[in-house]
């Protein structure tokens, strides 16, 4: 779309985040930080939640985003914007995140005089450079002054993961762009299914995105650490490392969701919406609401809002402003290991 449309609105082991906390305590699973591991701050008592809906991407991205006009320009206040869109392997265009959901993000962060932007990327394979020019990025470099990062080339700071094989501590290497203070993260999310977890939104794209690939490029080297080595270690990875690693601000695309066999081999379902919040959990819970996803059976969002430090979770306090979320849930076709997927709610046996 072009930028003139915008012109007139300028358990870990049990299946609780307390069982999991006490499973890691008594096997003495580390912390992802070390021992500074504060979080982020207790959420309000209603957490608001935009929802757009339209016919044309950009535009709708711009809606969502309009309602917190003013509290994502303080929020940003001097940070560097940093975008990160969802670029599992680029090449396969429905489980990327296309480049009109960004023009829209791009013409609000104009609208409120934001101009330090990148968007920064590691994709699971290949080369995030690659993909931003087959994804179409590279004409925001002229259009809005933006710079295009390969987080794969970042610094990076070690932070350390659980595998579920033997409990130990595995280091991992994280783009230190991503953690750093004085960058506001906008995650650039999808609505997609994920044979791992169930449902991949607005934190899974910051956290596993911001573990980088070796050297020698072996795919998914970082990213494989932060999996865990099943559905016990991701979910309790993405749990821990979400305390200082996830999105000031989500935007999550599903103008053109992905079901089935996510977050890559999935079939496409038109929906024409897009979700916008500050609170990131809040967000990620209106998107399970529109895919038609049991909430509680996501392991890692369950841990996250079990916590109640990280965000709301709670539908009765979440103020979803537009349209009833009624009116635009879809039924998305889940994963077939769905039953795998769920195990995280059994106690692992441990020998």
């Amino acid at each position: 779309m072009t930028t003139g449309c915008f012109t007139s609105r300028r358990n870990f082991l049990k299946t609780t985040v307390a069982g999991a906390t006490a499973a890691a305590a008594a096997l003495r699973l580390p912390s992802a930080w070390g021992a500074d591991a504060s979080s982020t701050a207790a959420p309000s008592t209603i957490s608001r939640v935009s929802l757009a809906a339209g016919e044309d991407r950009a535009n709708i991205a711009f809606k969502a985003l309009e309602p917190f006009r003013k509290e994502i320009a303080v929020a940003i206040g001097r940070k560097r914007v940093i975008i990160k869109p969802n670029n599992v392997i680029p090449n396969r265009l429905l489980s990327a995140s296309h480049a009109d959901n960004l023009e829209g993000i791009l013409e609000f962060l104009r609208s409120i005089g934001k101009k330090d932007i990148a968007i920064a990327e590691s994709p699971a394979m290949g080369s995030a450079l690659d993909g931003f020019e087959s994804l179409g990025y590279n004409k925001f470099v002229a259009q809005y002054g933006v710079k295009l990062v390969d987080l794969d080339k970042d610094d990076f700071q070690v932070v350390q993961c659980i595998d579920q094989k033997d409990f130990q501590p595995h280091p991992c290497r994280m783009a230190k762009t991503m953690l750093d203070p004085n960058n506001f993260i906008i995650s650039a999310a999808k609505l997609k299914t994920h044979d791992l977890v169930g449902i991949t939104l607005s934190l899974k794209n910051v956290v596993v995105g911001s573990a980088l690939k070796d050297a020698a490029n072996r795919p998914m080297s970082g990213k494989r650490v932060t999996h865990g080595g099943g559905t016990y270690g991701i979910n309790y990875n993405l749990f821990a490392l979400s305390a200082k690693l996830h999105p000031h601000l989500a935007v999550i695309d599903g103008y053109e969701g992905m079901e089935g066999t996510g977050p890559v081999n999935g079939t496409p379902i038109a929906q024409k919406v897009c979700v916008a919040s500050l609170d990131w959990l809040a967000a990620d819970r209106v998107g399970a609401e529109l895919m038609g996803v049991d909430f509680s059976k996501i392991g890692y969002l369950s841990f996250c809002a079990q916590a109640g430090d990280r965000g709301q979770s709670d539908m009765s306090k979440i103020e979803v402003l537009g349209p009833p979320i009624k009116d635009h849930a879809k039924t998305y076709q889940l994963p077939k290991q769905w039953d795998q997927i769920t195990s995280w709610q059994k106690p692992m046996m441990v020998g």
